[in-house]
């Protein structure tokens, strides 16, 4: 009997005005077997109406597209995109740039061109609930929502087990790290993740962390 050693591939697209860089990305990603590229965008307009449909689990986003920029097109996807997660490119740390991608839901971001390398581990790191940045970005992103912490009454909204999945998620444990530290499957981690975004009024990871530590 043949047993089924399929590898569960993570969809991907990527939205990119610059040709050359966006076939790139494309066939370094399209040479990973856990990976599939299910969409490619040059502009946030064309993004903004097919992405939804596809529901790649990753979305790289350049940051400065023509018409709507990265920034906007993140804020009105991930609002009907809970699943995915946002990995903005740029082309050098413009910090404010940065921090309104995460503060509108992005997960993290690369300087673009990426090596392959770099790509391919940004996608599995995030798919599996990381954010990869540099940890001065991380700073300013705390630092910024410290002012804005939960209220009291948005705290005591959190469940007991809310605030443990909260407190793996601000120590930098993935989602599968936090199934295995407590126990639970990976969907139940999801569920409570997602719970914890709308309790706090938040619609990121980065965004709940720094939430949290301000509180």
């Amino acid at each position: 009997m043949k047993q089924n050693t399929q590898v569960e591939r993570i969809s991907v697209a990527v939205v990119e005005d610059s040709p050359a860089i966006r076939s790139s990305l494309v066939k370094i990603l399209s040479r990973e077997k856990d990976m599939v590229c299910v969409g490619e965008f040059p502009n946030a307009e064309e993004a903004i109406r097919f992405l939804p449909g596809l529901a790649p689990r990753v979305v790289f986003m350049d940051i400065n597209l023509p018409g709507i920029d990265g920034v906007e097109c993140v804020r009105r996807l991930s609002s009907v995109m809970p699943n995915a997660q946002f990995v903005m490119l740029t082309v050098h740390e413009d910090v404010d740039a940065i921090f309104n991608s995460l503060a509108a839901g992005a997960s993290g971001y690369l300087i673009k061109p990426p090596r392959a390398a770099e790509l391919v581990a940004a996608v599995r790191d995030a798919f599996a609930g990381g954010a990869p940045m540099t940890s001065f970005i991380a700073r300013k992103v705390v630092q910024s929502f410290k002012q804005a912490g939960p209220s009291p009454r948005e705290a005591e909204n959190l469940s007991p087990r809310e605030i443990e999945v909260l407190e793996l998620l601000v120590k930098g444990y993935a989602y599968k790290e936090i199934s295995a530290e407590l126990g639970i499957s990976y969907s139940t981690v999801h569920t409570h993740i997602e719970r914890i975004y709308t309790k706090l009024h938040v619609r990121s990871r980065s965004h709940a962390v720094a939430k949290y530590l301000g509180a």
